[in-house]
């Protein structure tokens, strides 16, 4: 059985000098705290998938991902506590006789069946119509890469609701990989809020488009109170460069709260960057939504 995600989660002011100075309020909406097996943004885009996949039978879940991939963990998890099965499709077939890191490990620990593709097929997997894959693994719902669908976009929606008093002067943030959870953010945002996406990989004008069908997916219109900020990606997917590891680091000391680099660090640092620079309009309310566990927990 899955435990049921501790909700709302909890909502931490910050003092910090840089934004004090700028005359702009910081704080986090820690969804790292949402659940011990899928924290984060994970639980928010994978609970309505997994009623959905409990409500038309299936028995298994089967999605996709890379070698770190923290949503191939998250499924295997809640797959492994529902008493469904799952597979991943990992993306390098040079890994299936490589010693297992720690997130391919722990999905395999909670039963998941991994089956690693070449580099040059592994996007068209996840792009078709997944017809092959459904008839060597069974009847089973396909969940995309990173979660991202209708379902998820609206799972994520329930975010500003935890937000009390939303309104013209609050900015919502948080990091952007395949899109759902800002997708979710901003239809759930009250008139006069707005939502900013962090991109921790190199997708101008790609990932514009992927949120902008999710909202048309979910909810059949196009939503304009959004944007995505790409000047903090720290040179592309999982990349963490020495400016970025030095910022986190102090932020961990600063305030005492460990915190995941490869998406929410790139989050913090444009935010910071922004306040700094002058762009965030004195009275604004920051609030960052942390999507995971630090590094090395989980």
């Amino acid at each position: 059985m899955l435990a049921p995600a501790r909700l709302p989660t909890p909502l931490t002011r910050l003092l910090d000098p840089v934004f004090e100075r700028a005359g702009v309020r910081l704080r986090l909406k820690r969804d790292d705290l949402a659940h011990p097996l899928v924290p984060g943004n994970k639980w928010r885009k994978l609970a309505p998938n997994l009623e959905l996949a409990r409500a038309e039978g299936h028995t298994r879940l089967l999605t996709f991902g890379g070698a770190y991939s923290t949503h191939v963990r998250a499924v295997a998890a809640a797959a492994h506590a529902l008493g469904l099965g799952s597979t991943g499709v990992i993306r390098g077939e040079e890994l299936a006789d490589a010693p297992r890191n720690r997130s391919l490990r722990a999905a395999e620990e909670y039963g998941m069946e991994l089956e690693f593709v070449p580099r040059s097929a592994y996007r068209s997997l996840v792009t078709g119509d997944h017809g092959d894959l459904v008839a060597r693994w069974g009847r089973c719902l396909v969940l995309p890469e990173g979660g991202s669908n209708a379902s998820a976009v609206r799972g994520a929606a329930a975010i500003p609701a935890e937000l009390p008093d939303l309104g013209a002067r609050d900015l919502v943030c948080c990091p952007v990989g395949t899109g759902g959870t800002l997708a979710g953010i901003a239809a759930g945002l009250p008139s006069g809020a707005r939502a900013l996406g962090v991109a921790v990989l190199r997708g101008e004008g790609y990932l514009e488009r992927e949120v902008t069908a999710l909202h048309r997916a979910a909810y059949g219109r196009e939503f304009a109170n959004w944007r995505i900020d790409h000047g903090h990606h720290g040179g592309g997917y999982g990349r963490v460069p020495a400016a970025l590891e030095e910022f986190a680091a102090a932020f961990e000391r600063r305030h005492g709260i460990g915190i995941e680099r490869r998406y929410v660090a790139k989050t913090l640092l444009a935010v910071y960057d922004l306040a700094e620079a002058g762009e965030l309009a004195p009275g604004t309310r920051v609030t960052v939504v942390v999507t995971g566990l630090p590094d090395g927990t989980g």
